[in-house]
This record gives structure tokens, C-alpha cells and sequence, in this order.
């Protein structure tokens, strides 16, 4: 019997009992599936994460403090802010922003809503931190040295306190204090799903401390490198400079990467984007991989439920093998049959999934908007044929050998 027969005996087999065959295709279908859509969930998690810390400079470089305490001599302040725009000492840095952050509530014309981050810093944080603006304009460094109350709106905080209407000029209260509107930030992009990038709002330092935080150490401070090459030798004399001016003994190491402070580690904590884009990316893959790892189950389940389904397909025909087999169907013949059978069941289950996973791929999920991996869908279809293989082996085997007179006499 030719292959191709075979290939016509197995399909008339499938189709025999369709309502069968369609739920045996359905648990491949739901596990093939699961797993391309799992993986494009946690890489598109993973690309989202990138943009945002891309989005902040690929030059920058994050200073914060880990001491406790508000008062302590190693807080971070203004003082020590500027002591690190020095040319002989600091010359591959080109920008420092000191940042204080608070999260109050913005009211506007009786419309209120609460900011995720208001922060008071120094105009090069537009231009360290890569936020353009979209109307209006920056404030100055004049408004710093005159403590001018206005700010610079994120798209999110715009749109609620102003819907429609044009913010730039308008006043808003914040802690009781009046600002100006004096710019609006371009939108940023995101797809994260875990914080909103835009739902902030920036003022002069000066102003911020003497309305709403007081005049004491700042939360970070953030040092734009002259260039992305120049970034490790940035943050190298930021921290001889900030040991200096902190009195720490030599040898002392700034923790990293959300690292503690153990025995000669520095009161802050100093990171650039390139450490910030490995944490996040090695955090991405182990979360991509859990995914996948849950959806391998549902597969696997899959292929249990071909060889139970086989294993009844067996046994309803034992009389139909017997037959053939008296005929003089060699065991190969029956064996490939078969096979061909639970492969051909968990191959269609597998082309379903794949194209369920490609629909379901161009809606959001928990906030992502997956993106699919070309690897992980060829690994799906290979898995379900491997299923289709292993897992029919077993009725296929059982099949082959039944002897012709006990398959005879089955009723």
C-alpha cells in the first residue's frame, strides 16, 4: 500500500467520528495556542520595558540615595547636585538635573486629579531625561532663581484637568499653591501596562521645595553624559566625586542594580540605562519563559487526550484490523495508519492554534500588546507534531500487533 493510500485511510479515519476528532483538536488547538500567545505576551512586556528605559537617554545616569533618614550627612542635596558639574573633575558629563518628587493632587475649575509623580528639577532634565515637549515651552533657569511657580504638564495630567481645551497659560493648584501652565509634554509611548509615563507634571525645583517638599535633600539626581560612549567614564567620576563630598573611606562602591549595603558600600545608589535595560531584560526572559512553561502543560494535556482518543479508535476497529491484516496488510502498513491518524489530528489542532494565536496577538492582553516570536510558533507546530508521533505511538503499537484470529473474533 502506497503512502499515499495510507495517507486516505488515515483521513477517512478521522473523519469518521468528527465531533471526536474536533475536541481531540480542540485541547491542541488551546495548547498550541497558549504557548505562542504566552511567549508574545512576555516579550511584548519586555519590548515595552525597553522602550521606556530607552526613552530616557541611552547617555543618562541615575543617582539615588538608600540612606535612611531625611537629615542624614550622606543625603543626596542640591550642593553635592552641583558639585558634579565640574569640568576638571566630571568632563564627560555635560548635564546635571537634581530631582525631588512628591505625588499630589492637581485641581483645576473643580476638576481634580491625582499625579503619579510632580517633580522639581532644572531645565536640562527636558533634554537628559529625551521629554519634548508638545506646546508651550519649558521653563528657565531664571524661573529656578526666582522660584517661579509653573509647570509642565504630562499628557495624561492635560487631559483630565483640561479635556479640550488648550492648558498653556491656565492655572491649576497643587498643594494649596498656585502654578501656571506653561508646556505640555509630548505623549510617550508605552505599552508596559504597569505605570503611565505621561501622568506627571515637572516645575522648578525651587518651587516644588518651597510649596510642597520643603528644602531638604533631594530623592536623585540625574547626569546626562556627553555621549553614550562616554557613560561608563561619566559615572566613574560622578562617584569619585560624590565619595569626596560625602567623606566616604576609599574603596568604597556605589551599590548597583538594587544591590544592599553590605561592608564598603556607598549610602546611593548610581545606575545607568544600559544596567537598568539588563535588569529588566533578564527579569523579561525568566517571566517569558514561566509563560511558556505554563502553556507547555496545556499541550501536553493535549497530547494525553490523542492517546486516549486513539486508544478507543483501536478498540472500536480491532474487527476492521483484523480484517486487513487477514487480507495481508503487513504490521508496518497498520502502524503507519495509525500514526498518521494521531498525527494528522494533533498537525490540524496545531495549524488552529497558530492561527487563533495570530488573532489573539492583535488585541491587548493584561495591558500588553503581545508580539509574537517567529521561533515560538515553530516550536509550537513542532511540539504538536512530535505530540501527534509520541503520543500515538502508543495505540499505533497496539494496533499493529493485535493478531489477526483474536481481532477476528472481537465483537
Amino acid at each position: 500500500m502506497s503512502l499515499l493510500e495510507i495517507l486516505r485511510f488515515a483521513g477517512r479515519g478521522v473523519t469518521t467520528n468528527k465531533l471526536r476528532s474536533a475536541l481531540t483538536m480542540l485541547g491542541i488547538l488551546i495548547g498550541v495556542a497558549a504557548v505562542i500567545l504566552l511567549v508574545a505576551v512576555g516579550n511584548g512586556s519586555a519590548q515595552a520595558v525597553n522602550r521606556s528605559i530607552e526613552a530616557l537617554g541611552t547617555n543618562t545616569i541615575t543617582v539615588s540615595s538608600t540612606a535612611r533618614g531625611a537629615t542624614t550627612p550622606s543625603a543626596l542635596t542640591v550642593d553635592i547636585a552641583q558639585s558634579l558639574r565640574d569640568s576638571a573633575l566630571a568632563p564627560d558629563v555635560r548635564a546635571v538635573s537634581p530631582v525631588v518628587s512628591t505625588a499630589p493632587t492637581m485641581t483645576h475649575a473643580g476638576t481634580e486629579h491625582p499625579v503619579a509623580q510632580f517633580l522639581g528639577t532644572y531645565p536640562t532634565y527636558f533634554g537628559s531625561s529625551n521629554s519634548p515637549l508638545a506646546a508651550g515651552a519649558a521653563f528657565t533657569d531664571q524661573d529656578v532663581a526666582q522660584s517661579r511657580r509653573v509647570v509642565v504638564l504630562g499628557r495624561t495630567v492635560a487631559t483630565e484637568l483640561f479635556a479640550d481645551t488648550d492648558p498653556v497659560g491656565q492655572q491649576v493648584t497643587v498643594g494649596g499653591a498656585l502654578f501656571t501652565v506653561v508646556g505640555v509634554l509630548a505623549e510617550k509611548s508605552s505599552a508596559s501596562g504597569f505605570s503611565d509615563p505621561d501622568d506627571l507634571a515637572v516645575a522648578p525645583l525651587t518651587a516644588v521645595q518651597q510649596a510642597l517638599t520643603g528644602y531638604g535633600p533631594v530623592n536623585s539626581i540625574l547626569v546626562e553624559a556627553t555621549g553614550p560612549d562616554r557613560v561608563d567614564a561619566a559615572q566613574q567620576q560622578v562617584t569619585q566625586i560624590l565619595n569626596q563630598r560625602l567623606r566616604l573611606p576609599a574603596g568604597t562602591t556605589a551599590t548597583g542594580r538594587g544591590g544592599g549595603g553590605g561592608a564598603g558600600a556607598a549610602p546611593y545608589r548610581i545606575q545607568n540605562a544600559a544596567q537598568l535595560l539588563a535588569t529588566r531584560t533578564e527579569t523579561a526572559q525568566t517571566f517569558t519563559v514561566l509563560l511558556g512553561t505554563v502553556a507547555g502543560i496545556s499541550l501536553l494535556v493535549g497530547g494525553i487526550g490523542i492517546t486516549n482518543i486513539m486508544l478507543v479508535t483501536v478498540t472500536e476497529r480491532t474487527r476492521e484490523i483484523g480484517i486487513r491484516k487477514a487480507l495481508g496488510a503487513p504490521r508496518r502498513t497498520i502502524l503507519t495508519q495509525f500514526l498518521a491518524e494521531a498525527t494528522m489530528l494533533s498537525v490540524l489542532g496545531g495549524g488552529l492554534g497558530v492561527a487563533a494565536a495570530l488573532i489573539g496577538s492583535r488585541f491587548t492582553i493584561v495591558g500588553v500588546q503581545p508580539v509574537i516570536v517567529p521561533s515560538s510558533v515553530a516550536l509550537a507546530l513542532g511540539v504538536s507534531v512530535a505530540i501527534g508521533l509520541f503520543f500515538g505511538s502508543v495505540p499505533a503499537s497496539r494496533a499493529a500487533g493485535l493478531r489477526p484470529i483474536d481481532a477476528l473474533r472481537y465483537e
